[in-house]
């Protein structure tokens, strides 16, 4: 797959939509597991028709729109029509039941504050309550039906030809606290970091993309929508909000479709293999899968293994397992493991990790050490670089900040040139992550800022959050580990603040607290500073599904000031602190 003879995002859909109008571009499927099949010439005269309704409410060549739709047919046709008539757009997560309602709304009157968007669309139900709260800014919010009821059918090759430098569409991070930066990224950019994915995972032209990422965030928008459509091949995009009520939809999917190829974050491996019944497995053929990409936070050997295990009699192979690292900043991805073979792993030991931030190679599966898995390889155009806190360039399997120099790197954000200054190195992007190279792999190791230092040891939160997630009685996926400083120890304790299940009895929470800490003790060589156990719902996610830390850490310190200045500790039976 090579689209370097391109110029823009626009000539692969033109030259489908022309050729082989009645041909398959993607399967949509539902939230009732109702699907439509889109051919490439429907996807071109309906994003047509939304380029031409853009145009009609007053939207300009490189003016921004901001989609607030959720997964639909014409959240795909909106942000299609936007790219053919020059209009920038961008896609905001729609308000559901998992978002709190106010914080929701601060966050979208600020991002049109600052980005300065010209006009919003969103569905008819959500129109009136966004006009309300958009009121006092310079734009106009319309819903989906004015759009409709607008539309006209120009010529689809009319539409004057982007440069390859201009701005195609905006990615805004999916953060839960503080102003959100806008990732600005141009055609050329997109296509040559598509145009390296696809060559990375060996595209193929009977391949078929399945996913159930929502297009809101980078790597559901790169991976499910603008790899197959620029690479021409088809693509089924699943609800997300029906995969996490019913994970074997995507299995299903895989079968029904003959799908080959999909990425997905490391909790839905989890998901899939704890949460799908076995009756489920009942005659499902997997055997035409032969990518699947576990990207988009720290991959987990155990999680690989445990899918693996669980999808073999299906006809599921290993070596479709792969790994990659990516962010919306270099467009998609970084890296991604070599077709064909499962990711690295490097089995370190735990004390030079902890101590001397070192990946220091140990015997696999002994005491004392503990196993980290690659993201793969760098993709074509892509640079790395490892440094210390003074950008000093660090030595191979030392752990310091991840900088990276490609030929898909953003623009910039939108109109925030304190945070592009603040990014750049000399032409390198701080990620703000931090990792090693190991003999031309690359391994993520966490977050800069989420680190927990205690007794001079490094603890990287997600360690702790996947021995939470597999202690009975805590919910997966719902625990999150921060650092809070202690001015009597002089340093900071490790909290841990994990939802229970439902049938978790008051009396039983004290053996899982029990439980916990001896995982914890055992598997890294620490005592947890303090516990608490709060119902279903507390911990904060960001709409793409990532834990919030800062945003848990000032929720923990709020509530545990307020329950000190009201003169009462918390219940025992909720928070144990040592």
């Amino acid at each position: 797959m090579n689209l370097a003879d391109r110029t823009s995002l626009l000539e692969p859909l033109l030259d489908r939509g022309t050729r082989d109008p009645e041909n398959l571009a993607l399967v949509f499927v539902g939230e009732e597991g109702l699907a439509q099949r889109i051919t490439w010439g429907r996807l071109l005269e309906e994003a047509s028709g939304y380029g031409f309704a853009l145009q009609e409410a007053g939207v300009a060549r490189e003016d921004l729109v901001i989609l607030v739709m959720d997964h639909s047919p014409e959240l795909i046709y909106a942000f299609w029509g936007a790219l053919l008539a020059g209009i920038v757009p961008t896609i905001f997560p729609y308000l559901t039941e998992k978002l709190d309602p106010a914080l929701y709304r601060g966050r979208v009157h600020k991002l049109v504050e600052q980005a300065q968007a010209r006009l919003v669309v969103t569905f008819p139900a959500f129109q009136p309550s966004l006009a309300t709260l958009l009121a006092d800014l310079d734009c106009r919010v319309v819903s989906l039906q004015e759009l409709e009821s607008s539309r006209e059918q120009p010529d689809p090759h009319g539409w004057p030809p982007p440069r390859a430098e201009q701005p195609a569409f905006v990615q805004y991070s999916s953060g839960t606290t503080g102003l959100q930066k806008g990732v600005v990224l141009s055609h050329r950019a997109i296509l040559n970091n598509v145009s390296a994915i696809g060559q990375a995972v060996e595209i193929r032209g009977d391949d078929v993309v399945v996913s159930w990422l929502p297009l809101h965030h980078d790597m559901g928008l790169i991976t499910g929508l603008m790899l197959p459509v620029l690479a021409g091949i088809p693509s089924v995009l699943l609800s997300p909000f029906q995969w996490v009520r019913d994970p074997k939809t995507l299995l299903q999917a895989i079968q029904d479709y003959r799908g080959t190829v999909s990425w997905m974050p490391n909790f839905a491996f989890n998901h899939c293999a704890n949460s799908i019944r076995e009756r489920d497995l009942s005659g499902l053929d997997l055997s035409r899968w032969r990518v699947l990409i576990n990207a988009g936070e720290p991959v987990r050997l155990d999680s690989l293994r445990l899918f693996a295990g669980r999808f073999g009699p299906c006809g599921f192979r290993e070596s479709a397992l792969g790994a990659g690292y990516g962010m919306a900043e270099i467009t998609g991805a970084v890296s991604i493991t070599p077709i064909g073979r499962p990711p690295r792993v490097d089995w370190v030991q735990l004390r030079r990790l902890q101590e001397a931030r070192r990946a220091e190679p140990a015997a696999a599966e002994q005491p004392g050490s503990t196993p980290l898995v690659s993201s793969g390889r760098l993709l074509a155009g892509v640079e790395v670089r490892i440094v210390d806190p003074a950008g000093g360039l660090l030595p191979e399997r030392q752990i310091g900040e991840i900088l990276v120099r490609s030929n898909s790197m953003l623009s910039g954000y939108r109109q925030r040139l304190d945070l592009t200054r603040a990014a750049s190195r000399e032409g390198w992007h701080a990620t703000g992550d931090l990792g090693y190279l190991a003999e031309g792999d690359l391994f993520v190791t966490g977050r800069l800022n989420d680190l927990i230092i205690t007794g001079g040891r490094n603890f990287f939160p997600e360690d702790l959050e996947a021995i939470a997630s597999r202690v009975h009685g805590i919910r997966p996926g719902r625990a999150v580990a921060f650092g809070v400083e202690d001015a009597a120890l002089g340093t900071e304790i490790i909290v841990l603040v994990c939802e229970l299940r439902e049938e978790v009895l008051p009396a039983d929470r004290l053996a899982v607290e029990r439980e916990l800490r001896r995982r914890v003790a055992q598997e890294l060589d620490v005592t947890l500073g303090a516990i608490r156990f709060v119902e279903k719902g507390w911990v904060i996610k960001t709409p793409s599904g990532k834990v919030a830390r800062s945003a848990n850490r000032d929720k923990f310190q709020r509530l545990t000031a307020a329950e000190a200045g009201a003169g009462a500790g918390p219940d025992a039976s909720q928070v144990s602190r040592l």
